[in-house]
């Protein structure tokens, strides 16, 4: 996701058309399956929900580059498990965790975007469109608690009360804001003792030096253990599922000019439609770290 309080134009906008064709795509969700005479009900895997009619053709279509089936499975999804979304945009990665919970005996809770308080009008309408997402289909998405979470949320939830919290590229817009360290807090208090937190993040060359702001959209893996380890969080396991080696992270309108936001001007600006995509698009989308910490 862009920073919402340094709006990355292209992205929110792409990201609120998709949504705006959720509601009338008009597919329910896929029923559950039956084996044999007995008509037993067949366990929904992962793989399952990958293809399941909840998700759009134009997420399927990131599935190489984002590896959500390898993701999930390294972050240790269980069946059962009470699990935190932050920030899901307009459900890219709900529209996987949602339907696979709710058939596993799970629950999914999606903390998005503030609405409330000086707030862009993109913001608004990103949180709108998720929730117009999840109510077009109530019976695929399964029961999803919305809840809100940035610089002035209270408590994710009750204190020790989820097994895992997940998030997907969004450590460097809560560094734009000013609350990562609030962020990560906030995650150790809702998680249980053994609790998994499951990150990926674009990452920035190892060495680097971090800028607290992240104007790139680049984040060290060192900054991000850091913020970690202060929260009470300990890093158990770091994978190269979602490594992309070809990412030479010095884009001139940093990760954002990759896709899928492909943005080709500087920030409030229009569209250059002169700008030169091939090298960048040859490039794919951003080198990422993905690590999984465990509370204390």
């Amino acid at each position: 996701m862009p920073p919402v309080g340094v709006t990355r134009r292209s992205c929110l906008t792409a990201g609120l058309a998709a949504a705006s064709g959720v509601a009338g795509c008009g597919r329910p969700a896929s029923k559950p399956k039956s084996t044999g005479e007995s008509g037993a009900t067949a366990p929904f895997t992962l793989a399952d929900a990958l293809q399941g009619d909840l998700r759009l053709p134009g997420e399927r279509a990131r599935d190489a580059a984002r590896h959500p089936l390898e993701t999930l499975t390294f972050f240790g999804l269980k069946p059962g498990m009470t699990v935190l979304e932050l920030w899901p945009g307009v459900g890219w990665y709900t529209a996987i965790l949602a339907p696979w919970l709710a058939r596993n005996g799970g629950r999914l809770i999606a903390a998005g975007l503030e609405t409330t308080g000086p707030q862009p009008a993109a913001a608004i309408r990103l949180m709108a469109a998720y929730r117009q997402r999840l109510a077009a289909h109530p019976e695929g998405f399964g029961k999803v608690q919305v809840t809100a979470f940035g610089p002035r949320s209270g408590p994710l939830g009750p204190p020790a009360s989820a097994d895992m919290v997940l998030t997907f590229r969004n450590i460097h817009n809560w560094m734009a804001q000013g609350f990562a360290e609030k962020a990560f807090h906030d995650i150790a208090a809702v998680l249980k003792p053994g609790g998994i937190l499951g990150v990926v993040e674009h990452r920035a060359a190892a060495g680097s030096v971090q800028d607290p702001t992240a104007p790139t959209g680049y984040v060290t893996e060192a900054y991000v253990r850091t913020l970690a380890d202060e929260a009470g969080l300990t890093l158990s396991a770091a994978s190269e599922i979602n490594a992309n080696p070809r990412d030479t992270r010095d884009h001139p309108f940093g990760v954002w000019t990759l896709p899928p936001t492909r943005q080709s001007a500087p920030d409030g600006r229009s569209d250059n439609p002169l700008f030169d995509h091939r090298k960048f698009d040859e490039i794919g989308e951003s080198d990422r770290m993905t690590l999984r910490f465990v509370k204390r």
